[in-house]
């Protein structure tokens, strides 16, 4: 019997269970992590999803349109562009079109890049904050696993675009309505904003951060939420001043 208990423990997870684990029972994810940093399959799965929600986008809204709306949503640069001859505004809403259709197209890249970020953050913070003793690839996995939710924005986003409805009126940076700010309408872009921190997934995630680098770190929660929680409020912080200048 404790020769198969053994085994089972070398064994792990696998990676599908894994991600199923993520959603019913995040605690058997991330003592998986300490076992193994193994982090393909949610990038596979982020990477499909955001493809396919690119060319969602693509054929149902138009990036000319989701230009056109970004644009209507930000007085400053809805004003800059007036000043513009006709010519003049055409060519700077193509470029951008063009901008964020190659972009969002490349998300896969970006996605690697803001989970590398975010990683060394969180290994930093709690390797030198607190003494903890982690890797970066601890932290990378973990990051990936713990980003799985957003996988149901995707999913949202898609319905949004083909059942809608109202492909006019598409919002390409806050496109479906699981946060407070969504449903502000015409309120001050900095409040809007900060209310946006206020999501389902968003907060889904941030306490999958908190349960996951507690295992991970091997420290209390407590401490965990209180490093995760603080770097959560200077995004908060950031994204507000940020869209007050929009």
């Amino acid at each position: 019997m404790s020769e198969t208990r053994m085994g089972n423990v070398e064994q792990g997870l696998s990676q599908m269970e894994r991600v199923v684990d993520t959603f019913v029972a995040p605690s058997k994810t991330f003592a998986d992590i300490l076992r193994s940093t193994s982090w393909w399959l949610p990038f596979v799965l982020a990477t499909v999803m955001s493809v396919v929600v690119t060319v969602g986008i693509d054929r149902q809204v138009g990036f000319d349109r989701v230009v056109e709306n970004m644009i209507h949503s930000s007085p400053k640069q809805e004003e800059a562009l007036a000043n513009l001859t006709p010519e003049q505004r055409a060519g700077r809403l193509h470029g951008m079109a063009l901008g964020y259709r190659y972009t969002s197209y490349a998300s896969p890249v970006f996605i690697l890049a803001i989970s590398a970020v975010g990683a060394l953050v969180m290994w930093g913070s709690f390797n030198f904050g607190l003494g903890a003793q982690t890797t970066f690839g601890q932290m990378f996995c973990l990051w990936m696993y713990c980003s799985l939710p957003r996988l149901l924005t995707g999913v949202l986003t898609l319905v949004m675009v083909y059942f809608g409805g109202n492909v006019e009126g598409f919002d390409f940076k806050d496109p479906v309505g699981t946060n407070v700010g969504f449903y502000l309408g015409d309120a001050a872009p900095w409040l809007k904003a900060g209310l946006g921190f206020l999501d389902v997934i968003g907060l889904w995630v941030v306490v999958l951060m908190v349960l996951g680098t507690a295992t991970v770190a091997k420290v209390s929660r407590g401490k965990a939420a209180a490093v995760v929680l603080g770097w959560w409020g200077v995004m908060l912080v950031l994204s507000m001043v940020g869209a007050s200048f929009s």
